[in-house]
C-alpha cells in the first residue's frame, strides 16, 4: 500500500468527527490533529487534519512523511513545491488559495471529470473552510491551486 492510499484510508476513517462544542475549533479528536502540528485548540485545523492523517499513515508504513509539520495551508503549499502536481489522483492533498492569506486543504478521494470528491477537516455542509467536522465534499478542479502528491 502506498502512502497516498494509506493516508486516504486514514482520512476516510475520520469522517464524522465533529468539534465539541460545534464551531469552537476544539474537541478530543480536533485537538489531536492540532497537536500533531504543534498548535493548541482554537486554531483552524484543515491542514492539521491532513498532516495528522499523513503522519499516522507514514508511521504505519514505516516511511517518512513528506509534508511539512504546519497547520498553515499556504505555508504547506509553498514548502512543498517538489510535490505540486496539476492533475489530481486519489490520495493527493488539494490546496485552495482564497487570495487573502487564507486557504483550505483536504485529501482527494476520487476524480470524476472536472470534479474531485474529497475528505476534509474543518468544513461544513456548504464546503466552507471554517466548519466543524470531517466530511466528504465535491469540488471543481478549477477551484484548486494545486495538488501535493504523497
Amino acid at each position: 500500500m502506498t502512502l497516498a492510499q494509506k493516508t486516504l484510508e486514514t482520512a476516510i476513517a475520520q469522517v464524522g468527527v465533529e468539534e465539541m462544542p460545534r464551531n469552537s475549533n476544539a474537541g478530543p479528536e480536533v485537538e489531536i490533529y492540532l497537536r500533531s502540528v504543534g498548535l493548541a485548540k482554537g486554531y483552524p485545523w484543515c491542514m492539521a487534519f491532513v498532516y495528522w492523517c499523513t503522519q499516522k499513515a507514514a508511521l504505519q508504513l514505516g516511511v517518512k512523511n513528506p509534508l511539512k509539520k504546519t497547520g498553515g495551508v499556504l505555508d504547506q503549499y509553498n514548502s512543498s513545491k517538489t510535490l505540486v502536481k496539476k492533475e489530481p489522483q486519489p490520495g493527493d492533498v488539494f490546496i485552495i488559495d482564497f487570495k487573502n492569506g487564507t486557504g483550505h486543504a483536504g485529501i482527494v478521494d476520487k476524480v470524476a471529470g472536472s470534479l474531485i470528491y474529497t475528505i476534509e477537516g474543518n468544513t461544513n455542509d456548504m464546503g466552507g473552510r471554517e466548519g466543524y467536522k470531517v466530511a466528504r465534499r465535491k469540488r471543481e478542479i478549477k477551484s484548486i491551486k494545486g495538488f501535493l502528491r504523497l
